[in-house]
């Protein structure tokens, strides 16, 4: 009897070391193809700021196309001097919504709309779009009502914001929002984009540091290498005044409405 209780006790524990290491195994596994995700196909971001509104909302997460761009070593963790340049690339289209790192100091992720290609000219004249010497037609719709950040206002109310359609030249359509008029990036000089380069404005262009604005105190001009990726989809979204330690408040603060939107 105390032979069989003995092996039994060994093959119970035979088994508890065996159920372990299929789990340690399994969490392994998970780990490395979410660092695969992650690296090569799809990286999670979220939206601290109003730049971008009303496209991207403070609140929203996004999954953002690393491959549509190819790979350089801002595409993996930490930004590793591995090698140089981009392998596989290829180059961003006139409006994609786009991760990129600031040019002054290559860390920090910024997420602006390309306006401007390599050779393009860029001006705003009287808070229209010129590329290139034209205008870019914009339509104005109803306004946009939201909180007053959205003007980077710290009063707790809605306000209206007078909203418009912009269309590029190779028929990109989106938002933008003109929060006062006549403002500081209404009416620039004009910006000719050097090659390897791409000139980024936020669609709430009132509110948002950009290309429109020198790379010392500003975004400039954006490398090619600096681009991550395109933002693709939203894949969760909650009210930028939502609390984590009000939990009974959730169901009315996430934006179920916005999940799995695609961003143009």
């Amino acid at each position: 009897m105390d032979s069989m209780s003995s092996e039994a006790n060994v093959k119970d524990k035979d088994a508890e070391g065996g159920g372990l290491l299929d789990t340690l195994r399994v969490v392994f596994h998970a780990l490395v193809l979410a660092l695969i995700v992650r690296v090569f196909l799809y990286q999670p971001f979220n939206i601290p700021s109003g730049s971008m509104i009303p496209t991207l909302l403070i609140g929203d997460y996004l999954f953002v196309s690393k491959f549509s761009y190819g790979y350089t070593k801002y595409s993996l963790p930490w930004s590793p001097n591995l090698f140089d340049g981009r392998i596989l690339g290829s180059e961003p289209e006139r409006g994609d919504v786009s991760v990129f790192k600031l040019p002054r100091d290559n860390e920090t992720d910024y997420i602006k709309r390309v306006i401007g290609l390599p050779g393009d000219r860029v001006q705003m004249i009287r808070g229209i779009l010129h590329i290139n010497g034209t205008a870019v037609p914009r339509e104005r719709i109803a306004d946009f009502s939201g909180p007053a950040s959205t003007c980077n206002s710290r009063r707790q109310e809605t306000i209206q914001v007078p909203r418009y359609v912009e269309t590029l030249p190779n028929g990109v359509r989106y938002e933008t929002l003109d929060c006062t008029a006549g403002g500081d990036g209404d009416d620039t000089a004009i910006f000719e984009v050097p090659a390897g380069h791409y000139f980024m404005m936020g669609d709430n262009r009132d509110n948002s540091t950009d290309s429109r604005y020198a790379s010392y105190s500003g975004v400039g001009f954006v490398p090619y290498d600096n681009l991550i990726g395109r933002a693709d989809i939203i894949f969760f979204s909650v009210d930028e005044a939502a609390s984590l330690f009000a939990p009974w408040r959730w169901p009315v603060e996430i934006r179920w409405s916005r999940f799995l939107d695609l961003i143009d």
